[in-house]
């Protein structure tokens, strides 16, 4: 099956419209596709924010620039479909509850379509874990995000585990300083290697 018919599948996807219509947001599905075969480095994340909701890219907001910075790297490679895929572990904004919280991804999504997008995109030389679902997901981590991220060196260097980039987690960030000390040069290096070769 051609890559053209997975992303056309997922971006008819309607599988979520009651889920969705039954949120807070009460909003429709519009599955962010980014990913084509070929690339050098998948972004496995969590699901589209409201944010990513209203533009159709993946991380446009400030976890994007955050998760730029992380990397390395600007909008102009981010972007570039033929070096980096992004694929969350659900491809639609799951809303938010009655408290103005994440919802968090529908493991439908994830059933419905990881492996097959998996199988599409091939060996990846880089892929990087962004929160908790996707460390499950990849590296069928049961232990807290912390504990995940702090054995890094385990899955480096073609997996690294990342906490998400959001804003929710710049207290994380001050307590576990060996994070930026030790993980994103590490990161960063190995981002350009791949992009470079």
């Amino acid at each position: 099956m051609s890559t053209a018919s997975v992303t056309d599948e997922i971006r008819a996807c309607r599988l979520c419209a009651d889920r969705f219509a039954a949120t807070a947001t009460g909003h429709e599905p519009r599955p962010v596709v980014w990913f084509r075969p070929g690339a050098r480095l998948l972004i496995a994340g969590q699901a589209p924010g409201a944010r990513v909701h209203a533009s159709g890219r993946p991380f446009t907001d400030p976890s994007g620039d955050r998760l730029r910075d992380w990397l390395g790297i600007g909008e102009d490679i981010f972007y570039d479909l033929s070096r980096v895929a992004v694929v969350p572990m659900a491809f639609c904004f799951p809303g938010y509850n009655d408290r103005n919280a994440d919802l968090p991804p529908p493991p439908v999504c994830r059933r419905t379509w990881h492996d097959r997008v998996m199988a599409e995109l091939g060996d990846v030389p880089l892929i990087v874990l962004v929160g908790g679902h996707a460390h499950k997901y990849h590296l069928g981590a049961k232990s807290p995000v912390t504990e995940t991220v702090r054995a890094w060196r385990d899955h480096a260097p073609r997996v690294f585990a990342l906490p998400h980039p959001s804003w929710r987690n710049t207290a994380w960030l001050k307590k576990h300083p060996w994070f930026e000390a030790e993980l994103l040069p590490v990161l960063r290096a190995r981002v350009q290697e791949v992009l470079n070769d």
